[in-house]
């Protein structure tokens, strides 16, 4: 269509270039797989007096003039540029979302469209023309009321290993959240099952459509835990029309720099802690420091019938200026070779040109070797390799800082070379600040390895809890204006710089112009009440000041205890295939503690069970959660939801985790129908009474009052 040809001008090619990204970029946003592209319509009172539809039909049920919009993932128009399916994003269709009986916001009916796939299963309307709903309850033939049809039916979906857009099913509290301003820093609390990850998905997908310009050219970056978790979220976006959303890890936004780092390796819980600390950034500045270095002695080279000197007087005041004028390490080495060949100059009694010096001198092994010790060029990759693999290194940068044993912890042998050296996720955040201390080695573009930290317009953290202080600082230099969502659950929080409050965390964070806003989830969506009551048993103990979620679906199977009589791994595999049966086809997640991991896998695949094992796997690894069994570390389980969960043996997961009852509290609470627990060693204290009555079948699936009030308020407030 818009095709050149040989000769055309370069305007009408740059116009022709244009129109092809556009038209690319709307079909990538028409992709929707397998989602419906319409899952609601709203009828309100017209503002302009005569009627106007978006489907040219009046809402039928309405007493007096109204409009009607349908709302879908996307906006759709006809080829009179008049909306046929409004973007659930835009103003218009925010009261879908935020309308009660209490606060109509104009609206005269909601409807929403039960869809699986494409296909139509339900219609389930929601009247606010009062006028209308008492002609209905006198016998009239108008729309039945179903309270929250749409959202029960999509949370009794099977789970299949990918989370979904729930975007039809967004709820009042939820979507306040998502349409919050954009600038400064906004934390979102909340407990599990409570949507924390959807609403930060739908926000960077509402940011993006509501401040295109300027966050298209800027960027929106989502950190996520572990591959495993972006794996696991991954179609939701491009789903809601956003595919432009960078979903990464810490190590992925370091190899954007560094893409020959490889990270392999696993450290042990007390070294991923030390680097965690943020006494480690003093550590690597004082590392920096101690490769800034005078010579021990005169350096003296012939030149012409002469000598050209640099004295260690002059050596040493040289190191002094570079460190007095630039803040980072590379941008100070080409002052100290500028500097040291005029000092050279000013030593021969002729004073030769200091760049014939250069041309001269600038491969001499002794120059060359004086340069490393003053002020040497190096990667963050090579100075920490130097510094992990010294203890006389190790003691001169943590001196006065970390402790002897701390100190000794990080010593770790530098290996043959320094493209077969490995690192761990701990050590990322350290590279990364290494090389917010050393900058680039030059300014040149034309290498990856020189390009400046990348900066985004806008960033999502998702399980913000458990990113340790120097992940957060990593995190704080890719934020270009100090525009943050936080999403997480401290209750959650198991690493071993667990925060007791979201104050600790923000401490660490950019703090500008605009106060940190911070909400909170209250309503467990996912999680039905009897396995949310056997979970919040264990939070009393764990974290005793947080208060629990309450559950918003009070029906559910009661949790099941199994003894392991024949050892840990028979019992799992019975309980997985007896659950199994139970869920009908459902997905399941057997959460172990690492000494049981090889047995479990061994006999699930002897027995023929279709299972997967998670791991954290690599950037390039297609590995994700299996669409039946997955077996995984609870370290890896934050985020996930599932059909059913086998937690195997709570006893020896608190004694393995930093903070072992947090972490059994994210394992009993990824299930959205089912929880067993198997066990052989005796059951943590806050399991026992509940193991003791479900063992005589009296489990508690009954309502507390707490929930029947969270749920009556979840439910019954939107129709008055």
């Amino acid at each position: 269509m818009v095709e050149v040809g040989r000769g055309g001008t370069r305007q009408a090619r740059f116009e022709r270039d244009v129109i092809e990204d556009a038209v690319a970029g709307r079909l990538s946003q028409l992709e929707l797989g397998s989602s419906s592209l319409v899952f609601g319509r709203i009828d309100r009172e017209s503002t302009t007096g005569p009627i106007k539809t978006s489907a040219d039909a009046q809402a039928p049920d309405a007493t007096g003039p109204s409009e009607t919009f349908y709302i879908g993932r996307l906006a759709v128009a006809d080829e009179r540029q008049e909306p046929v399916v409004v973007d659930w994003r835009a103003p218009i269709a925010e009261p879908f979302f935020r309308a009660t009986g209490g606060n109509p916001l104009g609206l005269l009916r909601r409807r929403h469209f039960v869809c699986r796939g494409r296909v139509l299963a339900d219609l389930e309307d929601e009247i606010f023309d009062l006028d209308a709903l008492d002609a209905s309850a006198n016998g009239g033939n108008g729309p039945r009321l179903n309270a929250h049809g749409a959202l029960y039916a999509a949370l009794e979906q099977r789970r299949d290993g990918q989370l979904r857009q729930v975007v039809a099913t967004i709820q009042a509290e939820q979507d306040e959240i998502i349409r919050s301003p954009r600038k400064g820093i906004l934390v979102c609390q909340g407990g599990p099952g409570t949507g924390k990850t959807i609403v930060a998905l739908h926000r960077a997908a509402y940011l993006l459509y509501t401040y295109r310009f300027p966050l298209a050219g800027q960027g929106v970056l989502v950190v996520g835990p572990n591959r495993l978790f972006l794996r696991y979220v991954e179609r939701v976006l491009p789903s809601l029309g956003e595919a432009g959303v960078h979903l990464f890890v810490l190590a992925d936004l370091f190899n954007e720099i560094f893409p020959e780092v490889r990270v392999r390796l696993a450290d042990t819980p007390d070294v991923a802690r030390i680097k965690g600390d943020v006494r480690m950034s003093q550590v690597v500045s004082n590392a920096v420091r101690d490769r800034q270095r005078p010579l021990r002695s005169d350096l003296r080279l012939e030149f012409g019938l002469g000598y050209v000197t640099l004295a260690a007087g002059t050596s040493r005041a040289i190191v002094a200026e570079a460190r007095r004028r630039f803040r980072h390490h590379s941008a100070g080495r080409a002052y100290v070779e500028q500097a040291v060949y005029a000092a050279m100059s000013a030593s021969h009694r002729r004073r030769p040109d200091p760049s014939k010096l250069r041309e001269r001198f600038s491969r001499h092994p002794d120059v060359v070797e004086a340069f490393e010790r003053m002020w040497p060029l190096l990667t963050p990759a090579q100075l920490l390799r130097d510094l992990y693999g010294s203890r006389a290194l190790l003691r001169s940068a943590a001196g006065g800082v970390l402790d002897d044993a701390e100190t000794e912890q990080l010593y770790r042998a530098r290996g043959d070379s320094e493209a077969d050296y490995e690192w761990s996720d701990s050590d990322v955040p350290m590279l990364d600040e290494a090389y917010a201390v050393l900058g680039p080695r030059s300014r040149s573009r034309k290498r990856r390895s020189d390009t400046e930290i990348r900066t985004y317009g806008h960033i999502v953290v998702d399980e913000c809890q458990d990113q340790p202080p120097m992940a957060l600082r990593m995190i704080a230099r890719r934020s270009l204006n100090g525009s943050m969502t936080l999403v997480g659950d401290i209750a959650q929080a198991t690493s071993a710089h667990a925060p007791s409050s979201w104050h600790e965390i923000l401490a660490h964070l950019p703090s500008g112009p605009v106060v940190p806003r911070q909400s909170e989830l209250t309503l467990s969506y996912r999680i039905p009440q009897p396995s949310l009551e056997l979970a919040n048993q264990v939070l009393a103990a764990a974290a005793p000041g947080l208060a629990p979620p309450a559950a918003v679906r009070i029906d559910g199977s009661p949790p099941r205890f199994v003894a392991a009589s024949n050892g840990v791994a028979q019992a799992v595999l019975d309980t997985v295939v007896s659950e199994a049966a139970e869920l009908d086809g459902g997905s399941m997640l057997v959460v172990s503690p690492a000494e049981y991991m090889d047995d479990i896998a061994e006999l699930l695949a002897a027995a023929g069970v279709d299972f997967g094992r998670a791991t954290a796997a690599s950037r390039n690894a297609t590995g994700a959660l299996h669409p039946h069994v997955t077996l995984a570390p609870v370290r890896l389980c934050k985020g996930l939801e599932t059909d059913g969960v086998v937690v195997v043996e709570p006893a020896a997961m608190v004694d393995e985790e930093p903070q072992g009852l947090r972490a059994l509290y994210v394992a009993l609470t990824r299930a959205t129908k089912r929880v067993a627990v198997v066990s052989s060693r005796p059951l943590p204290e806050p399991l026992r009474s509940a193991a003791a009555s479900c063992g005589a079948g009296a489990c508690n699936t009954g309502r507390t009052a707490a929930n029947a009030a969270a749920a009556e308020a979840s439910s019954g407030d939107s129709h008055g």
